[in-house]
């Protein structure tokens, strides 16, 4: 009898991944991104163990939004106090803070569980097109072909 294969946390080997945002609409990034932080493009993908890479998100503020997601896509939150209720276009958040809006983008497409919440944890979004985390000797990911 064949039994499925269950990673153990322990056997994981992660790597580390680069990718450039620059004029990428942000939900083909955001999907790729996501599917890489749980692991899913790995054979040994198990739902329950966090089997994902990390992943370096470079030139963010080169992301693009299509059609008119700039003025007309909005992000709520609230304070919990009565009248609390703030929101922000997604071409305010880009013009103030484009990593932001990646990692609300991505957040959105991970499980909403503790394991979700590790899963993010290992993303990291940089404006410009300079990281700090050559040490790591990330590889370059071209997502043009993926998308």
């Amino acid at each position: 009898m064949r039994t499925t294969y269950m990673a153990k946390t322990n056997e994981v080997e992660r790597k580390w991944y680069v990718v450039d945002a620059t004029d990428i609409p942000l939900g083909r990034l955001s999907t790729v991104v996501a599917s890489i932080l749980r692991g899913k493009n790995k054979p040994t993908f198990t739902p329950h163990i966090d089997t994902g890479d990390f992943v370096i998100v470079i030139n963010a503020d080169k992301i693009k939004l299509t059609g008119k997601k700039a003025t007309d896509k909005i992000y709520y939150r609230h304070s919990q106090f009565p009248g609390g209720l703030k929101q922000r276009t997604a071409g305010e958040i880009r013009d103030k803070n484009s990593r932001e809006l990646i990692e609300l983008s991505v957040k959105g497409m991970l499980p909403k569980t503790t394991l979700g919440r590790k899963q993010f944890t290992k993303l990291n979004v940089f404006g410009g097109s300079e990281h700090t985390h050559q040490a790591q000797q990330p590889e370059v990911l071209d997502i043009t072909n993926l998308i």
